[in-house]
């Protein structure tokens, strides 16, 4: 039982590895039983098909993220926190980038996803309107109901789209993933709505990203 259990989890490690490295759909199950060294049959006994080991990856994906985003409503957030909350949050996107390098193919490829992927968008807008008001609630920040709207759209965009953006400059090279890069944009994005103390402080945590 223990080894057939650690011959699953290697499929899944070796998968997204692939996933990542040269596009899901570039990757099919032969590829991945080759990579491995085992039988196409000693993979199909753990996954029937490539779409059972893109659903079960996206539901490691899909716990992590809600894990992640759980921020309490009233909390009051620092902007130390807050720099971290985004490496976090770049570095699980990072870690499960396949799915944002193709993300229209894969998820109309892979119908069950859609509702999933936009639950977790969802989720992230949340996170992040629930992190702005609690800057506006501490005094850190000035946003009016519109501009929050708007920059809670933005960031969830930008978490969404940054890998697409950022590969552009090394399509040879899909392994060349930087999360800093990306925190570097975000915090960017929210530093002009901040007090001047606060706007220094966050200018410095930035710096840390480039």
């Amino acid at each position: 039982m223990t080894k057939k259990i650690k011959t699953r989890d290697r499929i899944l490690t070796t998968s997204l590895a692939l996933f990542n490295a040269i596009g899901e759909p570039n990757v099919t199950t032969l590829l991945i039983s080759d990579e491995l060294e085992i039988s196409p049959g000693n993979l199909y006994y753990h996954f029937k098909s490539k779409g059972d080991i893109v659903n079960e990856l996206f539901d490691q994906y899909d716990a992590e993220m809600r894990d992640l985003l759980s921020v309490p409503e009233d909390a009051d957030i620092t902007l130390d926190q807050i720099s971290i909350f985004l490496h976090l949050l770049f570095e699980a996107v990072a870690r499960y980038r396949f799915l944002y390098q193709d993300l229209v193919n894969v998820l109309s490829r892979y119908d069950s996803l859609q509702t999933r992927f936009r639950r977790i968008l969802g989720k992230k807008r949340a996170a992040f309107q629930t992190i702005c008001t609690s800057l506006s609630r501490q005094g850190f920040a000035d946003f009016s109901r519109h501009e929050l709207e708007a920059l809670c759209e933005q960031l969830t965009l930008t978490i969404c789209y940054w890998l697409s953006f950022d590969s552009l400059s090394h399509l040879d090279d899909r392994e060349a993933v930087d999360p800093g890069r990306g925190v570097y944009q975000m915090l960017h994005l929210i530093l002009p709505y901040l007090k001047d103390g606060e706007k220094d402080e966050v200018y410095l945590l930035s710096q840390d990203y480039l």
